[in-house]
């Protein structure tokens, strides 16, 4: 069984976030190479980590999606304060900000399965078994990546939401690379995040006007304690990935970038 250095990074500028991403990911293929020619005893075992990131406001462009579905300028996008990325995930645009967990495994695969949808699915299967822990019934979406709620919301709705909540509401964007087996990037959850910020975007490249992004939030009518979900994150990636935690509970990283 693996074993994952689970790191709550907290609040991150992207760059940083990506290039310290970067740097763990070039350590396991690092090591993938360097045991390629070393007895099976001596071989030197992997790190595997998954980090919990929350971002300031900041759009990411996936390398399939479109540079149109960005919706603001250069200048609007200054005056507001948002950072633009484009970067080598998979999937169109997404939003990153406060109040939204942003996953990112560094897993060698080989050492799990080589299996790229297995993987998503695996992710997506993350999502939902801890919004059922909020009884919030997740699914996915034929045809779409990511986790869905088709069903409307147990709390009573007020007149003004029923439009809304009458749509599919994508809450986790999902988009990962993969470089000899290791992976970088991951999932978005929205946890208590200002939606607003995704009709500055055509989110994920979705246009259809039965669909749209929702929250926990949202969805329970009130704010949720990040760190429990973050808990829950762990225990589920665990019991998903047939994996156990190099420390428990939640490791902190959230002065490490000070």
């Amino acid at each position: 069984m693996q074993k994952v250095i689970f790191q709550d990074v907290g609040w991150l500028d992207y760059q940083k976030s990506w290039d310290y991403q970067t740097s763990l990911h070039k350590s396991l293929v690092d090591r993938k190479l360097k045991n390629r020619d070393q007895p099976v005893q001596e071989q030197e075992a992997a790190a595997h980590h998954v980090l919990f990131v929350e971002h300031p406001p900041v759009f990411t462009l996936g390398k399939s999606g479109s540079v149109e579905h960005l919706l603001l300028s250069e200048d609007e996008l200054a005056a507001r304060g948002i950072q633009y990325f484009p970067i080598n995930r998979g999937g169109d645009i997404t939003y990153h900000g406060p109040g939204q967990i942003v996953g990112y495994p560094i897993l060698d695969l080989d050492l799990f399965f080589n299996d790229v949808h297995r993987y998503v699915r695996n992710l997506e299967e993350v999502i939902i078994r801890v919004l059922a822990d909020f009884e919030i019934p997740a699914t996915r979406v034929p045809g779409y990546t990511g986790v869905w709620i088709e069903e409307a919301p147990q709390r009573p709705i007020r007149p003004e939401e029923a439009a809304f909540f009458e749509k599919g509401r994508k809450i986790c964007a999902i988009g990962v690379h993969l470089s000899r087996w290791v992976t970088l990037h991951g999932f978005a959850f929205n946890v208590n995040t200002d939606l607003s910020y995704f009709d500055l975007i055509v989110p994920c490249g979705i246009q259809e006007d039965d669909k749209t992004v929702t929250s926990m939030e949202k969805e329970l009518g009130q704010a949720v304690e990040q760190s429990i979900v973050k808990q829950l994150l762990q225990k589920h990636f665990c019991a998903v990935f047939d994996c156990v935690p190099t420390h428990s509970p939640l490791e902190s990283n959230r002065h490490f970038f000070d």
